[in-house]
């Protein structure tokens, strides 16, 4: 199985930032069977964080009752959410942020996170739900002296690929709108 090199995973755009990231040891590289299983769950994680995302993003109509009544349930809706969030990862508020980089190919990861061995499971617990990680299964393909190592992604699917691909555009075009709202505050 290729592992994606440095150079291709430079090539592309990719989520930066500081993450709750941790990573298991896989006992080897995984077969098709476990990788098909990982990238099944990613997508519908993916698909649940695009649902949840750009149900935030819709502006309400505050004239309409229905759409007041929407807006309502709505709230309570995200409100349960991040209950059951809470409740299912009561330590994702105390846990240590680790700044990582990472995209459809693979991710910048500090060292201290990776277990010793080879073949890993990367996981990412997103901010809109902590509870619904991205586990990412990967080989480490470089360490460096400067405290990262670089892992490349098994077993992406087509539909996994579109889907990363996807968050980390969102991503990055949510950090420029920030960028561009604070130089326009300044002016």
């Amino acid at each position: 199985m290729n592992t994606p090199s440095l150079d291709d995973f430079n090539q592309l755009l990719a989520c930066d930032g500081d993450w709750l990231v941790e990573a298991d040891s896989l006992a080897g590289e995984p077969d098709e069977r476990v990788l098909a299983g990982y990238a099944d769950r990613n997508v519908s994680a993916l698909t649940f964080m695009d649902v949840f995302e750009s149900r935030r993003a819709e502006p309400a109509d505050e004239e309409d009752p229905l759409a007041v009544e929407i807006a309502r349930m709505d709230a309570k809706l995200n409100a349960l959410i991040q209950i059951v969030n809470r409740m299912l990862v009561p330590d994702a508020t105390t846990r240590t942020r680790m700044a990582l980089r990472f995209n459809a190919l693979g991710a910048l990861v500090p060292s201290v996170v990776l277990p010793g061995s080879d073949y890993v499971v990367l996981r990412i617990r997103m901010d809109a739900c902590p509870s619904l990680p991205l586990e990412l299964p990967a080989r480490v393909a470089q360490r460096f002296a400067d405290g990262n190592d670089f892992v490349g992604f098994l077993g992406v699917t087509e539909g996994l690929r579109e889907g990363l691909e996807r968050m980390v555009f969102r991503h990055h075009r949510r950090r420029v709108a920030v960028a561009r709202q604070g130089q326009a505050s300044q002016a």
